[in-house]
């Protein structure tokens, strides 16, 4: 079984996602506007959906983070309630992608030393996304 986020934008999805292969240094394999699905029916859907992301595939390290933009026509609220966690076993790594993550975004804990890891953050990055980011855990069989 694998568990992959799935995360929605208002409208920055691709700008995200683009972001996100760098940072995370992973290779986007899929990203597919409403416009080039089968069959697309612009009438169907709210004005401007044509040109949202439909579905985007990103793949890091073998793991898979999928996204697109709200193309229901529904008000967005932004995201709520959970956050994507990264582990990585060397902290010069963690260091690299949490700054990258930060970047013109809102540090909600600095990047430091913890009780389970030697190296552990908190950040919201500019697309409003959330990340926690542990590297060289102390207990590596656990579940953080």
């Amino acid at each position: 079984m694998n568990i992959q986020p799935y995360i929605f934008f208002e409208s920055n999805c691709a700008e995200a996602m683009r972001f996100y292969e760098k940072a995370l240094r992973g290779k986007l394999e899929m990203m597919v506007t409403h416009a080039e699905m089968p069959d697309f029916d612009a009438t169907k859907f709210p004005p401007g959906t044509a040109e949202r992301i439909m579905h985007a595939r990103l793949v890091v390290d073998g793991q898979v983070l999928m996204a697109s933009d709200n193309g229901s026509g529904m008000p967005y609220d932004g995201m709520k309630g959970f956050t994507v966690t990264l582990t990585y076993p060397d902290v010069a790594e963690g260091k690299r992608v949490f700054d990258a993550l930060a970047e013109g975004g809102q540090v909600r804990m600095p990047f430091g030393k913890t009780f389970w890891a030697e190296a552990f953050g908190m950040t919201v990055d500019r697309f409003g996304t959330p990340w926690m980011v542990n590297a060289g855990l102390s207990n590596p069989t656990s579940p953080t």
